[in-house]
Order: C-alpha cells, then sequence, then structure tokens
C-alpha cells in the first residue's frame, strides 16, 4: 500500500490554523469533507476524539496519527495537515505536533488501516523527511516528496 494511493493532493494543507487538539481534528475533518463524500463531518468528528481520549495518537517527534472509522467511506482515506507553530496534542514526547496525517477508514476494515499506519510510521520515522515536509510550501510539493520517498522504498 502506498500513501500516494489514499491521499488526494486536494486533501494536503500547509499551514493550519488551529491552535488546539480539538481545532486541529475539525479543521482536517473539514478540509476531508471538501475532497471526499463523508456524510455528516461531526460523525467522524467523534470518532477522532473518542479514539484520542483512549490514548493520543501524536507519537512523538512532532508527528499526530489520529485516525477513526466510519460507514460512511467505502475505502481509506488521508488528510495530511502541516502547522507551522505546533499544536500541543498531549504528544507521547510532550513536544508540539508540526504533520498532522488524519486516516478515515470503513468501519468493518483492518487491513488497509493498520497498512497505511505502518507506512506512515515508515515513512515519517526519517526526521529528515519530516523536516523537507515541513519545508514544503505547496500541496504539490508535498504530494510529490511523499511519492518520490515511496519509490525509493520499493
Amino acid at each position: 500500500m502506498k500513501i500516494s494511493e489514499v491521499l488526494d493532493k486536494r486533501a494536503i494543507k500547509i499551514g493550519l490554523t488551529s491552535t488546539s487538539k480539538e481545532d486541529v481534528l475539525k479543521e482536517l475533518v473539514d478540509l476531508l469533507a471538501k475532497v471526499e463524500d463523508i456524510g455528516d463531518p461531526k460523525s467522524i468528528l467523534k470518532a477522532l476524539v473518542e479514539r484520542e481520549n483512549l490514548g493520543s495518537t501524536g507519537i512523538g517527534q512532532g508527528i499526530a496519527i489520529p485516525h477513526g472509522k466510519t460507514d460512511k467511506v467505502s475505502r481509506l482515506v488521508a488528510v495530511l495537515g502541516i502547522s507551522k507553530t505546533g499544536v500541543d496534542f498531549d504528544a507521547l514526547d510532550g513536544e508540539p505536533v508540526y504533520i498532522f496525517f488524519l486516516l478515515v477508514a470503513p468501519k468493518e476494515t483492518a487491513g488497509p488501516h493498520l497498512k497505511a499506519l505502518a507506512q506512515i510510521s515508515r515513512l515519517l520515522r526519517d526526521s529528515y523527511f519530516c523536516q523537507l515536509l515541513r519545508k514544503c510550501d505547496a500541496p504539490e510539493q508535498v504530494f510529490n516528496l511523499i511519492k518520490n520517498e515511496e519509490e525509493k522504498k520499493h
């Protein structure tokens, strides 16, 4: 599975304006709603907040991978948001989060969702790659950076 296959260029936002955890989630879901038919964005937001309440998806090193499931999507969809200032997201290392990779999966599936989580984790484990992501000025740059990185690894 490639991230570039589930991430639409229009679902990439550089310069998130939100400064709180819940607002970031809402901003990412609103962006997803513009790109995909996700039914009621509030129900997806609720699923994401419930997931966060189990434990933060802020995995450390400035990265969070919020994720949830809904019966409103037929396939795995992703949104990538980059904050220039950083957001307190209760990350495991206590550091602010700059890169948000939101995943929304169909309710009845586990496979693609888990593969995507693993793939994103592998991609973002490279701190140099994360620095490059944070320096991007346009969604196309971000998308191409991810696509090139995936091609190198396959």
